[in-house]
């Protein structure tokens, strides 16, 4: 899918409280982060260089690879997420999704108002985002979210 950027200093904290975590170090904090949110990844394998994870293993949907990514890049620290992952899928794939970047002063109605016209929308927002957000009103600046199409 390519390179996505995020903002470096927005995001859990997962590295604990050392710049000088290694690389490897790093990867390992990250799939413990993915696969704390159940997502499904098949042969999950992550690199970490600098600020820029890569990710490679599979999927079987564009929803679960974009969560993938998105919780791989909202975490402090990481500015781009370079997105190898393979679609497997034996039917007809669903339109990619675009992404959001929550800006302050932001909540879910607000932005399903922007994006698709309709504020009442927020809950798609809120569900394709799930796992990582557990509540409507819980988004924060710097955040990216899933914006799935209607």
């Amino acid at each position: 899918m390519g390179l996505i950027s995020f903002l470096k200093g927005a995001g859990e904290k997962v590295f604990g409280k050392s710049d000088d975590t290694l690389e490897k170090e790093k990867a390992e904090a990250i799939v413990k982060h993915i696969n704390k949110y159940d997502l499904n990844v098949k042969d999950l394998v992550v690199t970490v260089e600098g600020e820029t994870v890569t990710l490679n293993g599979e999927v079987s949907s564009v929803l679960e690879r974009n969560r993938v990514v998105v919780v791989t890049g909202n975490v402090a620290g990481i500015s781009a997420v370079n997105d190898n992952l393979v679609l497997n899928v034996p039917e007809p794939v669903e339109p990619e999704k675009q992404y959001y970047t929550v800006v302050k002063g932001d909540y879910l109605s607000k932005i399903a108002k922007r994006v698709y016209g309709d504020a009442m929308k927020y809950n798609v927002i809120f569900e394709a985002n799930k796992p990582m957000l557990t509540d409507p009103d819980k988004i924060y600046p710097g955040q990216v979210l899933v914006i799935p199409a209607l």
